[in-house]
């Protein structure tokens, strides 16, 4: 039985805004289109830099450090790899980007929180990769990806219906939707030029954002897939070539996956566990 459009609204927990969001990233994801060298000559081929972060790298889990150790064979292909720790980043925002944007960093009350609030600093003032530390590299060459500083995410889709993901085989095909699905945009990998105007409005909306806030924000909405996918839709909504700027990896999971059985998901370091929650780091014995 089918339903109809008002029982849709009345399942949908979705607002307009964030409908129309949802919306305009399927649209996005599902016309990906590369263009030419040319065309994207206004954005620099970003630096083949490969940049890391995890709060405390004296307590680096090891099966993380196996993940993260996994993106050191592109070193033979010419990229640089840098880890960062809480302070080095914190260092870096400072020196960068000055005392508004450490506090900043400074309030985000999880690891997580940090990490994104991080890439998105450092992305914006060198350009690069980030990727996260729990993301295994498969192998498959990425030179593609570094031709033009466009800005390079991986889409991610969501049914509300099922609680579980659509595979990007199946959601990045056109036309493919259903009422129940959330498209928005994974915040690792993140590559693009420096300076690259998404990713600072993303910046800029994170450091509002947390700025606004007393209390414990939600991560997600504060600075994570929310804040990102909102800060795309800002600026490209009403643009006639998108792909100028951006460009959807819809393939991305052939070359990278995050890891998911590790060791840190099951206490306070798995942001899902302490989401607006005071953060109580404590030492696990790594093994």
């Amino acid at each position: 039985m089918k339903l109809n459009i008002e029982e849709i609204k009345k399942r949908d927990p979705l607002t307009k805004n964030e409908r129309l969001r949802s919306n305009f990233v399927q649209r996005l994801v599902q016309n990906s289109k590369e263009v030419n060298q040319l065309s994207a000559s206004d954005l620099a081929p970003p630096p083949k830099q490969i940049v890391q972060f995890w709060d405390d790298l004296e307590h680096l889990p090891k099966d993380v450090e196996e993940c993260m150790e996994s993106w050191r064979k592109l070193e033979q292909s010419g990229f640089d790899l840098q880890v960062f720790n809480e302070e080095s980043a914190k260092e870096f925002i400072k020196t960068h980007l000055g005392s508004r944007f450490e506090k900043a960093f400074v309030k985000c009350y999880h690891p997580s929180m940090k990490s994104d609030y991080f890439r998105y600093s450092y992305i914006f003032v060198k350009g690069g990769f980030y990727i996260d530390a729990d993301d295994v590299y498969h192998g498959n060459e990425i030179d593609h990806l570094f031709k033009d500083g466009r800005l390079k995410l991986q889409p991610f889709c969501y049914d509300i219906e099922t609680s579980k993901m659509v595979p990007a085989s199946v959601f990045t095909n056109l036309g493919a939707n259903k009422w129940s699905w959330i498209f928005y945009f994974n915040t690792t990998p993140l590559i693009a030029a420096k300076n690259h105007p998404i990713v600072e409005r993303t910046l800029l909306n994170a450091t509002l954002a947390i700025e606004a806030k007393d209390e414990l924000p939600e991560v997600q909405a504060t600075t994570g897939p929310g804040i990102l996918t909102t800060s795309i839709f800002e600026m490209l909504a009403n643009e006639s070539y998108p792909e100028k700027l951006f460009l959807s990896l819809n393939d991305w999971e052939e070359i990278s996956t995050s890891k998911w059985q590790l060791s840190y998901r099951n206490d306070s370091r798995n942001w899902r566990l302490s989401n607006q929650q005071t953060y109580q780091a404590t030492q696990h014995n790594e093994s």
